[in-house]
């Protein structure tokens, strides 16, 4: 049943973009045609989600919580790829609650920093959500076609709630420091990597400007995160370390992780911090020094001394 709901999305697609070519060119199209394709459309979108509630319980009954039993319902439903960018659409949209809320994600209590990296990119997203909004409001008022209006428009306004999902992802997913050293790197819902800390070797700021895409993978072994067309902290790894790219690729990096971080000091300052000792064996018998521990060793002064 699984492999049928996917053959039918596959197969679907194509036919649902040809009739809207032809509605769109201004075909006259039988109404039993588009009758019959929305049936088929709703037919395919039931399957899918009976598929997809049977791998869901599937997964629950295997013991998983329901956030990680929905992604690997929807990893087992659609292909790799494309349920990586479907999960990344709904943490997206989750992280717009997270926004309004002012909550950050993965952010624990005992972090030691966690570094925001939107500052080089933020008024070019707010751009192109100013000129996607502009552009909606002119296409509502030069498209006189009601089909095509409607499309465009809903295609318009998904546009502008992409780019605001992908600025709250940014801003309510930052790095991470943790409490043990480890590094958290993320870019939204897009790519996360966690560095634990007995592979850092060293860390340092280094502002590049390298040429490439969002998860750069260099020819020496190194991994580059850009963001805005830089980078601003190095950090040295003593061991490689895997990674997944953004569509579902994994990789490692074996030499160096370059990121951008908007307050490179904080980052590089905690990934420098010494480790806290453990507490040995003896540890609870030292002496104490509390105000109990400060009268008795007065009391036993004055003794010594009127005696």
């Amino acid at each position: 049943m699984r492999r049928a709901a996917r053959i039918a999305l596959w197969m679907l697609l194509p036919g649902e973009l040809a009739v809207l070519v032809l509605l769109v060119g201004g075909a006259e199209v039988p109404f039993a045609v588009v009758a019959a394709a929305e049936l088929l459309v709703l037919a395919v979108l039931v399957l899918e989600a009976a598929v997809w509630f049977g791998l869901y319980r599937e997964a629950r009954r295997d013991g998983l919580p329901p956030g990680a039993a929905s992604a690997r319902a929807l990893r087992g439903l659609l292909p790799p790829a494309a349920a990586r960018l479907a999960a990344h659409e709904l943490r997206a949209l989750h992280s717009l609650v997270l926004w309004v809320l002012r909550r950050r994600h993965g952010v624990r209590g005992g972090a030691l920093a966690a570094a925001g990296y939107t500052g080089p990119q933020t008024a070019l997203l707010w751009g192109m959500v100013f000129v996607s909004v502009v552009e909606t409001v002119a296409l509502a008022v030069l498209i006189p076609w009601p089909l095509v209006h409607a499309v465009a428009l809903v295609l318009d306004l998904y546009g502008v709630l992409f780019l605001v999902a992908l600025h709250a992802s940014c801003v309510t997913r930052p790095h991470v420091v943790g409490a043990d050293r480890s590094l958290r790197l993320r870019y939204g819902a897009l790519f996360d990597l966690r560095i634990p800390a007995e592979a850092i070797a060293g860390a340092r700021i280094e502002r590049r400007f390298p040429d490439g895409r969002l998860v750069h993978a260099r020819e020496d072994g190194g991994l580059e995160l850009i963001v805005g067309g830089q980078t601003t902290v190095a950090v040295e790894l003593s061991r490689p370390v895997p990674y997944l790219r953004p569509l579902g690729g994994r990789a490692e990096a074996v030499g160096a992780v370059r990121f951008h971080a908007d307050d490179p000091a904080a980052v590089v300052a905690a990934l420098r911090r010494p480790a806290e000792p453990a507490a040995g064996p003896g540890a609870g018998a030292a002496a104490p020094t509390g105000p109990r521990s400060a009268a008795g060793r007065g009391a036993g002064t004055g003794a010594r001394a009127a005696g």
